[in-house]
Formats: structure tokens, C-alpha cells, sequence
């Protein structure tokens, strides 16, 4: 029999693993499918079983997931992510992306993989400058002044460690005193190479095993003590990873060190020196510990290099801005400013937050949030972006957006975001982890077995010795840090020129994709349409008149055709009529009743809609226009076409040059627009595009997504406005101008700050240059796992001598980690 039942409080695709993996474990279950949209368990089992039983599997668990009936109300509310707390930077997550984008509220360890949480970075910490007295601590305050209390001038607080250096900093310390203990515990034991050893001239080999053991002591039970926790809590909840085989494997080495020093008789004589001594491997387990640790710290210190691109953004933020209050300059906090607030920003400085040039004119450097070196002049009515920076001329700005509402904000909020998404590709490394550490434990246990039965004497040395190395050279870590590690970087990269990835997904997509389908406004051209001219059909109305209904009826649409007719209006006086019963019509066009007449203005299949014809004559006037690439709309009072407008709207300088580049690569370049069949083949031609559609509505764009989709083509979709909110949704890739609305911009799997389509040329540049690292990432951690256990069991023994060290194994694996992390920091200077 099969039960559907709700699921509460999954909140990513490792939430959805976790409560399959335990629901399957009920007694009884044959099969577990959880849908982590739905929210749904479908749960297959021979007869019928409690609902109660499951309920307990999951409480059992922690409580964090909850198990109910479909239709019955659920009174136990799920339990709620809290919010950072205390004076922490953000939030933190697992640098190997266990549980997929799932993040917690304080530092610790990962409790699926046992690594260090990494801190993300983000505005809050460095936006909101706050000063202290040096006489007394308690006193902090949001602006500079002098102490309330002692009247001495504040000083700037220093800013808390980040979660990153801190557990950089805790790291360096347990290293540094694991070593100073390691350092003479290896001394000792190497000593008993020599033939005359002086050590055994101060006492004998069992009290300097008693000394390695007391040394080993702070090594075991202070700075490696986590190693050992998260072995215990992988094997305890079934999460093997890392930390169980250094645990099993060190814990093995020491245990088996102590009591050899406590019980030496019960060994057999293979075990023993000449002095009657066990052979202790105490150097072994701190030495293995020691390098461990070691790896982890150059781990730390690597992953704080890993997400510089975030930091980079992080220094572009201001913490203060000069805002105009009554025609005076005051210097406020940036978190005191509010929409609307008229803001100062002077030659050289940053530009505060979002808005609009109100007053004056400059140039602005924006190549930190575009890529583009050039500046670009800003004149009254430009929008401007927190973050750049301002040229040589002050100006006056109104705020729009603020705090995480702006640009900048978003950038680092979508950076973010995408460095914690996986990458379908992942599955891969985590299909392998999955069965990786059992087939390791299960390999070094026929180790030590081949080893004692057939080794050479001492063979149960032998065998521990190789067992033990089997198990420290077979970390999984390099495997789950492969592609997080590369898409960290990556997606910073992009961010860096003006390409901002929502998905790890989206990042290997777009190196596949073989389709791009393009809108023509706004994409292919600038965006910024200008009234070439008004006409008039018939003698009854002037131009003066037809003007004034298109520009009242228009005065309710943020259509950019709209805003060019308004602004088009206003320059010539046009007398703005009452206008009510506004009605945007998608892909046609608008109507409303405008000064007690029924008034409609789009294309003809807006005439179509509201049953105005437009004649043949009509049609040859209007083709002459179109035919030299612009867009006319026609406009009827009454059912009755009385006249058009004429908008012209210029192409890209970067199109030609971005169709010509992938049209090269092998993506086949289509261009859908709502507008007719002449204004489009005029852009084609000058684009040199062989294959367009015109009149397409919103859902024509999405059937042609659909049907390029059924041939088993990879498309990507890019556009700019809600008509195109379908398509980029059901694209593989939906890639939204991010001059363009928020609608289609949220449709989106990947913005281009820029808003042209030289972005789409960096986006499939920077996909193939990280698909490429993360599969040299995986390609070295396979390689490296697959030839270092063969090595560490001992295949090479016969043929050639060679046996590999646990402590060499140690080394090894440790770097392995280290060196996907420093090829994945190539990345940083990769050309897109």
C-alpha cells in the first residue's frame, strides 16, 4: 500500500534527503519518496503503519521536520530559522554545500560533514560606522562627538574578528601547540632508527613510551579533540564523511599505542622490540592529528580567498553620505538615510544608495558593479548606483532605493545565494562520497587481514600500519569541496563584470546552451525609445490633437513606449486630457476612456482587440516607417483609427558585435518580438540574424520556447520586460536585463547589470571556464582517492618495496583539499 503525507519544515534539497533517509528507516517501509515542492512523503509499505511511529522517527531526529495527514490542521507550527545573533557579520553554511543552501545562525561544524561553518558575507557589518570613548568602553554611539560622560573626542570602534578569522586564529593556536607536543613525540620515536640510541642510555624504551604518551595527551584531548567529536557524531547519526576515517584511523593508532604501553604481555612477540617493549604508535597519531590540522588551517585560510569577490563588493559600500537639510550639508550615518532624502555626493567619493540626478551633472565610474572601464556621463533624470564612483563635478541626487534595496545590496544578496546553490554536476561527487567511506573502512579492515595472514614478520605491524593508512589517505574532502569551491568563485567573477548568477544550475547550463532567444526592445536596442513623429489619419484632427490623447492615455503606462510619448508630450505643451478605466492589454497594447471618448493605442492587433480597422492606405503609410526598423502604434477614438506615432528606438552598439561572437560559438540566435514583421526584418538584416519572429505575444514566445525544447535543444531566453516573464521562466536559462523590470528580472536565472548582450558572451565565457575547473577539480580528487588506497593497502609492496607511511598519508590528504581550493582560486583571474 502506498500514503501520501505532509511534510513541514524542509527548507532545502538536504532537509528533503534527511527526511527520506529516516522515514525509509522506519521498520516496514519498502520505499520513501519525499517532493520537496509539494512538501510530500510518499511512503510505500507492506501493511499499514502508524502515523505515530513516523512522527517519533523524525522527533528522534531533532524535531525539526514534522509528519501529518493530508487536510488534518497542523497545530505544532515548524520550527523557524532564527536570524544571526550577536554582533556576527551574517549568517553560516557549509563550504561543501551538504544540506544544499541551508544556513545557520551561529559559527560551528557542519553536522552532516563536520567542517568548519564558513561566515557569508554582507553589508550589515560595514554600512554603519559606530564610535566609542577610549575612557569608557560602554559608550558607543552612531555618529563622531566627544563622550557624554568625560567629554574626550570618540574613536572609531574596532570592528568584531569575522567568524572566518576567528576560526583561522583558533586553528593557528591548536596547530601551534599541537606541533611544540608532536615535535618530541616524533624525536623519540624516530630515534629508534639508530643503532646506538643515546635516549637508552637515560632510561629504558617503555618509560619513553610513557613520555611520548603524556605528550600526546593535550595533542589528543585539546587541539584535535574536534576531529574526534565529529567522527563520534558522523558515525552516530550515519553521516560518514572526512572525519570518521581520520578519527577511526588516528584513534585506532593511539588506542592501540596505550594499551600496548599498559599491557605489553598480552602482544605477541611480533609486536615487540628487543627490549620486550610494544612498538607504540604514538608519533604516528599526533603526527597524522598535527597534519590534519595543518590542512584545515591552509583550508580556512584559502576559503577566506574564495569569496574576495564579495569582499571587493563589501569595500564599495560607504558608511556615511551628505544629505541636504534645508540648504545645509549635514554628514549622516548611510542607515539614516530615507527614501526621497536629497543627497550631496561630491568629486571622488561613492555614490551612497539608489537614485536619480536631481541637480547637475558628472561622470560616474560604475566598473565595479559592470565591468565596464569607460565612465559613463550622468545628467539630470540618470539613475545612479550605490557604490560607484563619482567623477570630477558634485552633484545633487534624490534616494530611491535604500539599505538592502539597492543595487549593490542585491549584487552581493544574489552573489550569496548562488555560491551555496549546487550544481546538477555535484551529484556526481555526492553519489561517490555516499558510498566512498564505507567501501574505505571496508578496504582497510581486508588490509590489515591480507596483511596478517600473508605479510612478511612483523606482520600484524604490517597490517595496523597499512590500515591505519588506508583509512587517513582516503578523505572524501577534496571530492565535496570540488565544485562548491569552484562555483564560490566563479559566481564572484561574475559578479565582478556585471553578471550576476542566481544558481549554481544556471552556471553549468549556459555552457550547453545551442538556442538563444532575444526580445527585441530593450535587448537588442537601447531601451530608450524617442517620438520620431506623430501622424494623422483623415483631416477631422490635428497633430497637436492626436499627440494629446496618446499622451493621457499614456500617462498611466511605465511602458518605456509610453514614457517616450509622455516625455515627447511635455516638450510640446500637449494638453493632458482626464483619463479613467485604464486597461493594459500584454502584447497589444493600452486602452481607457479618455475626455468621455473610448480611446485604445498599440499595434494592430490591439485595433483587433477593441474592433478599430485600419485600412490598406493606413497600412502602406504606417510599412514605410516600419521598414526602417521603428515601431508604429496606432490610435483610435471611438473604434476609428484617427492616427499613429512613430518610435524609434536605437540598436545596441554591443549587439552586432555579441550576436556575431555566439552566433560563432554555435548558439543559433532567434529574435521574438511584439512588434510587426517590417520594424523587425529591419532589425535582423543589420543584425545579420537568419532567423526572427514578429507579433509575438507573450505566449507565442513561450510555445516557441516549448517547441525548440521538444527538439532537445538547451535555450536560453533574454529579455526585459513582463512580456517576457513566461519565457525566461520556462527557458533552461533565463537571462534578464537588469535595466529592464523587476518581474523579469525575478524570472530570471541569470541578470546582466549592463543590460546588453555582450553579458550573455561573458556569461557563457565564465560557464565553460568554471565547468572546466570544477571537472579538473573532480577529475584530481577521483584520481588522487583511486591510485592513494591501492598505494596505502600495499599493492606496490611486492613489486617494488614501497609502503606508504599513515603520516605521509596524512600529508597527503591534507594538501589534496588545499590544492582543489588553490585551482579553483584560478578562476579570480579568468578572462570573461
Amino acid at each position: 500500500m502506498k500514503h501520501t503525507y505532509h511534510i513541514h519544515g524542509m527548507t532545502c534539497n538536504g532537509c528533503r534527503g534527511h527526511v527520506e533517509n529516516t522515514l525509509s528507516k522506519v521498520e516496514g517501509v519498502s520505499h520513501v519518496s519525499v517532493d520537496l515542492a509539494k512538501a510530500e512523503a510518499e511512503i510505500e509499505m507492506a501493511k499499514h503503519i502508524p502515523i505515530e511511529r513516523f512522527q517519533q522517527a523524525l522527533k528522534d531526529e531533532g524535531g525539526r521536520y514534522s509528519i501529518h495527514m493530508p487536510g488534518h490542521h497542523h497545530h505544532e507550527e515548524p520550527k523557524k530559522e532564527d536570524k544571526p545573533k550577536g554582533k556576527g557579520t551574517g549568517t553560516y553554511y557549509c563550504p561543501m554545500h551538504c544540506e544544499g543552501d541551508k544556513t545557520y545562525d551561529k559559527p560551528g561544524d557542519c553536522p552532516v560533514c563536520g567542517m568548519d561553518l564558513v561566515e557569508e558575507q554582507n553589508l550589515s557589518a560595514g554600512t554603519s560606522e559606530q564610535w566609542t570613548c577610549p575612557m569608557h568602553p560602554e559608550i558607543v554611539e552612531n555618529e563622531s562627538g566627544s563622550c557624554p560622560i568625560c567629554g574626550m573626542d570618540l574613536v572609531p570602534l574596532k570592528p568584531e574578528l569575522s567568524a572566518e578569522e576567528k576560526t583561522y586564529k583558533s586553528l593557528l593556536k591548536k596547530f601551534w601547540i599541537a606541533t611544540a607536543f608532536t615535535l618530541p613525540i616524533f624525536l623519540i620515536a624516530m630515534s629508534e632508527m639508530l643503532n646506538h640510541n643515546p635516549l637508552y642510555d637515560i632510561m629504558e624504551q617503555k618509560y619513553w613510551n610513557m613520555v611520548q604518551f603524556v605528550l600526546s595527551i593535550p595533542v589528543v584531548f585539546y587541539a584535535a579533540w574536534m576531529f574526534f567529536e565529529r567522527a563520534y557524531r558522523s558515525i552516530k547519526t550515519w553521516n560518514l564523511n572526512m572525519f570518521t576515517l581520520i578519527g577511526i584511523g588516528a584513534g585506532v593508532a593511539w588506542v592501540f599505542s596505550v594499551v600496548a604501553m599498559s599491557f605489553p604481555d598480552v602482544f605477541p612477540v611480533q609486536f615487540k622490540t628487543g627490549s620486550g617493549a610494544v612498538h607504540v604508535y604514538f608519533e604516528a597519531a599526533t603526527v597524522i592529528l598535527t597534519l590534519v590540522l595543518l590542512g584545515q588551517l591552509l583550508e580556512a585560510r584559502a576559503h577566506s580567498k574564495t569569496n574576495s569577490a564579495v569582499k571587493e563588493l563589501l569595500k564599495l559600500a560607504p558608511n556615511k553620505a551628505i544629505k541636504m537639510v534645508d540648504g545645509e550639508e549635514v554628514e549622516v550615518g548611510i542607515g539614516s538615510i530615507e527614501i526621497n532624502d536629497i543627497l550631496k555626493v561630491k568629486p571622488g567619493e561613492k555614490i551612497p544608495v539608489d537614485g536619480v540626478v536631481s541637480e547637475g551633472s558628472s561622470s560616474v565610474d560604475e566598473s565595479m558593479i559592470t565591468g565596464e572601464p569607460v565612465p559613463v556621463d550622468k545628467q539630470e533624470g540618470d539613475k545612479v548606483s550605490s557604490g560607484t564612483i563619482n567623477g570630477n563635478q558634485s552633484f545633487l541626487m534624490k534616494a530611491e532605493k535604500v539599505g538592502s534595496d539597492t543595487l549593490l545590496s542585491q549584487i552581493i544578496h544574489m552573489v550569496n545565494d548562488a555560491s551555496r546553490s549546487r550544481a546538477p554536476i555535484q551529484n556526481l561527487a555526492d553519489k561517490v562520497s555516499a558510498y566512498f567511506v564505507p567501501i574505505v573502512v571496508v578496504i582497510s579492515v581486508v588490509t590489515f587481514v591480507v596483511w596478517a595472514i600473508w605479510g612478511p614478520e612483523p606482520a600484524y605491524v604490517f597490517a595496523l600500519v597499512n590500515a591505519i593508512a588506508v583509512l587517513i589517505i582516503a578523505c572524501p574532502c577534496a571530492l565535496g569541496l570540488a565544485t562548491p569551491m569552484s562555483v564560490m568563485v566563479g559566481v564572484g567573477r561574475g559578479a565582478q563584470h556585471g553578471v550576476l548568477i542566481k544558481n549554481a544550475e544556471a552556471l553549468e547550463l549556459m555552457s550547453k546552451v545551442d538556442a538563444l532567444i532575444v526580445d527585441k526592445t530593450g535587448t537588442i536596442t537601447e531601451g530608450k525609445p524617442s517620438v520620431d513623429k506623430i501622424g494623422v489619419f483623415g483631416e477631422k484632427m490635428t497633430e497637436q490633437e492626436v499627440l494629446q490623447y496618446i499622451v493621457s492615455l499614456n500617462m498611466n503606462s511605465e511602458h518605456p513606449l509610453a514614457e517616450a510619448t509622455v516625455k515627447y508630450g511635455k516638450a510640446h505643451q500637449a494638453k493632458i486630457l482626464k483619463s479613467e478605466q485604464f486597461n493594459s492589454v500584454t502584447g497589444k497594447g493600452v486602452e481607457a476612456v479618455v475626455g468621455g471618448n473610448k480611446v485604445a493605442l498599440g499595434n494592430p492587433k490591439m485595433m483587433e482587440f477593441v474592433k478599430a480597422d485600419i485600412s490598406t492606405k493606413m497600412e502602406d503609410e504606417a510599412k514605410a516607417y516600419q521598414k526602417q526598423g521603428k515601431t508604429v502604434s496606432y490610435l483610435s477614438i471611438e473604434n476609428k483609427v484617427v492616427g499613429y506615432v512613430v518610435i524609434g528606438d536605437k540598436i545596441k552598439e554591443t549587439s552586432k558585435a555579441a550576436i556575431k561572437e555566439l552566433q560563432r560559438k554555435g548558439v543559433d540566435v532567434i529574435m521574438l518580438t511584439g512588434d510587426n514583421h517590417d520594424t523587425a526584418q529591419a532589425v535582423a538584416s543589420e543584425l545579420n540574424l537568419a532567423e526572427f519572429k514578429a507579433g509575438m505575444l507573450p505566449e507565442d514566445k513561450l510555445k516557441e520556447v516549448e517547441k525548440l525544447q521538444e527538439e532537445g535543444r538547451i535555450v536560453a531566453v533574454a529579455g526585459d520586460g513582463i512580456n517576457d516573464a513566461p519565457a525566461l521562466a520556462k527557458s533552461n536559462v533565463g537571462i534578464a536585463m537588469g535595466t529592464g523590470t523587476d518581474v523579469a528580472i525575478e524570472s530570471a536565472m541569470i541578470t546582466l547589470v549592463k543590460g546588453d548582450l555582450q553579458g550573455i558572451v561573458k556569461a557563457r565565457h565564465l560557464s565553460h571556464a568554471v565547468m572546466k575547473n570544477i571537472r579538473q577539480n573532480l577529475f584530481f580528487a577521483l584520481v588522487y582517492n583511486t591510485l592513494g588506497v591501492p598505494v596505502a593497502a600495499g599493492v606496490l609492496f611486492p613489486f617494488f618495496g614501497i609502503l606508504l607511511s599513515p603520516m605521509i598519508a596524512a600529508l597527503a590528504m591534507s594538501f589534496s583539499s588545499v590544492s582543489v581550493i588553490t585551482n579553483a582560486l584560478r578562476l579570480r583571474k579568468v578572462k570573461i
